[in-house]
């Protein structure tokens, strides 16, 4: 069901400064940070490959959500749902819809589908204050 991890939402109380901490002590790259609708979100890149790295200071809990993007939505939140997996959280993040849930041993976990590929492309840059 799974294409790729793309995202690990990273739940943080002070945005500006993990993503300072990120920078400093990791190395990462921040790649745009976006303030609006009461929280802040901030895109860093961690390592060449692998998945970006997204701090947010509106997540509630303090694990982080690996979110995996899948070919079509709709048939893998019926799979999950098939599967017996309970309290699906349908959001829409930048890039298309999103479900958030958890697996059986507590770790949150998220599909979404790639519907708007020009998202990053639409942040990329933006480094509001």
């Amino acid at each position: 069901m799974f294409e790729a991890l793309d995202f690990i939402y990273v739940p943080t109380e002070d945005v500006d400064a993990t993503t300072s901490w990120y920078v400093k002590e990791l190395g990462a790259t921040l790649l745009w940070k976006v303030r609006g609708m009461g929280t802040v979100v901030a895109r860093l890149q961690v390592s060449e490959v692998g998945p970006a790295i997204l701090l947010s200071g509106h997540l509630e809990g303090s694990e982080p959500i690996l979110i995996y993007r899948v070919s079509d939505y709709r048939a893998a939140v019926d799979a999950l749902r098939a599967a017996g997996v309970s309290e699906i959280r349908e959001v829409e993040i930048p890039h298309g819809p999103c479900a958030s849930f958890r697996v059986a041993g507590g770790q949150r976990m998220a599909v979404y589908e790639l519907v708007r590929a020009n998202a990053d492309d639409f942040f990329a840059g933006r480094m509001d204050d």
